[in-house]
């Protein structure tokens, strides 16, 4: 099945994008900075629950960002959408439909999300959002962290700055409806430091900005500083400081009130962890699945028992997943890893047996 990609909203919504984009917001105050958009009220559970409208629908609808390299990123030259957070899409989508390719990627900016997900014009949003207790009381149901992030700020080398302190007086891009303008407020109010903001509502209006020369740094996530310097035109000439500013755990949300459309995305997770805490790759799958006698191994694979039914998906769902995509850590070496331009290390997302965070419940 071909893949659709379409900008999410109705015709009002984009109105108003587009008088946003022509210039950066006012600098907000820190009272404005600390408050999310507000929600709309939620739409009610689709009639027969999330997993049965998606497979009449026939494709799963995804909301990435679009614009991360690494992360989720449309390749002009397949017409193909890759990334991490691409390839979780499209772990759904073969659990839940067989088919990794029956997606609907929609691209979503940072104030969208909450829409998106309240009006359940998605089915579930994999696009670098912080799991934060607002947003999972308002906003969707937050599915395990797939990346463990943090905050961090890009400065250009020509500033001189080696810490936060040195940005006394500096201009600073930050994307709106983010975490990071909050994180950004609070730190450099507890550090004492004067700073002025410019925000954008779009990923590329803040970094063109910043690399033509109008901020002096840009904050936002370390792996979104260290994926789109990847692709500056002089990735040498900005630096990253060593100061992590938050804690930003990132991962899937479903819409809030459909329980068993939760479970799905949640298992689909920790089938990717779970599988390579047992060795399983895409190379091995087929044959660990007809020849394992692991009895841990033959539950997750569906030789034994009958846990997939009890999620409302087939039995050997997770042969399905590992096929498409891989165990979490083909995902990410693939998409970030350190053969990559992106080359992030694993660090805290590495299984919990290599020191990392990473930890799938028992599958049984």
């Amino acid at each position: 099945m071909s893949r659709r990609v379409v900008p999410v909203g109705f015709l009002l919504v984009a109105l108003i994008i587009a008088a946003c984009e022509s210039s950066p917001s006012p600098s907000p105050s820190p009272s404005a900075a600390a408050e999310e958009t507000a929600a709309p009220t939620p739409a009610p559970p689709v009639p027969g629950g999330q997993l049965a409208a998606v497979r009449e629908r026939g494709e799963l609808i995804c909301g990435v960002n679009g614009g991360l390299p690494g992360f989720s990123v449309l390749d002009e030259a397949t017409g193909e959408f890759t990334g991490f957070d691409a390839d979780f899409c499209r772990a759904v989508a073969a659990a839940v439909l067989g088919d990794p390719e029956a997606i609907e990627f929609r691209v979503l900016n940072t104030d969208q999300r909450s829409t998106a997900l309240q009006a359940r014009e998605i089915d579930v949003l994999i696009r670098n959002t912080t799991w934060t207790v607002t947003r999972d009381a308002t906003w969707g149901l937050f599915a395990p962290t797939t990346f463990y992030d943090g905050q961090a700020m890009m400065v250009r080398s020509e500033v001189g700055a080696e810490t936060l302190e040195d940005l006394e007086g500096a201009t600073i891009c930050v994307q709106s409806g983010t975490t990071t303008e909050l994180n950004l407020t609070d730190r450099m109010r507890e550090l004492g430091v004067t700073i002025e903001t410019l925000v954008f509502t779009e990923i590329d209006d803040t970094y063109d900005t910043y690399e033509g020369g109008s901020c002096d740094a840009v904050t936002s996530d370390r792996s979104q500083l260290v994926a789109r310097r990847s692709v500056f035109e002089n990735p040498n000439d900005h630096v990253i400081l060593d100061e992590v500013m938050s804690k930003e755990p990132l991962g899937p949300v479903v819409p809030l009130g459909d329980d068993q459309w939760f479970n799905v995305v949640k298992w689909v997770v920790y089938a990717t962890i779970a599988a390579e805490e047992e060795g399983i790759t895409q190379a091995n799958v087929a044959d660990e699945a007809a020849t394992s006698e692991n009895p841990v191994v033959r539950r997750l694979l569906g030789a034994e028992g009958d846990l997939g039914t009890l999620l409302g998906l087939e039995n050997d769902w997770v042969v399905g997943v590992i096929t498409a995509v891989g165990n979490y850590g083909e995902i990410y070496d693939r998409n970030l890893g350190p053969d990559t331009p992106i080359g992030l290390e694993r660090g805290l997302n590495n299984l919990w047996t290599e020191d990392g965070l990473l930890y799938a419940p028992p599958y049984r």
